[in-house]
């Protein structure tokens, strides 16, 4: 399991990619996603700075950037500090 903010987990064996969510496509791929109920908003109301594709197709909002969630999924978690200056 990872920590994906504010409390929220995930199990990491079904993270698929991890995405940032500026590009047109993956903005299409939210929408979708929220129409489709398969969407998971952790941002606790802050803006969405990652995207997590599981297995099962569903499509997770993270605060967290990218790079923080590569860190956790990788094991590497003591350099998540750095990637809040970005």
């Amino acid at each position: 399991m990872i920590n994906i903010g504010f409390g929220n987990f995930m199990a990491s064996s079904r993270v698929v990619a991890v995405a940032g969510p500026d590009s047109a496509p993956i903005k299409r791929l939210i929408q979708d996603a929220k129409d489709a109920g398969i969407a998971v908003d952790v941002t606790c109301g802050r803006k969405t700075q990652s995207v997590i594709l599981t297995d099962s197709g569903h499509v997770i909002l993270s605060a967290l950037a990218p790079r923080s969630v590569q860190r956790r999924l990788s094991g590497e978690e003591g350099k998540d500090e750095a990637d809040n200056e970005e």
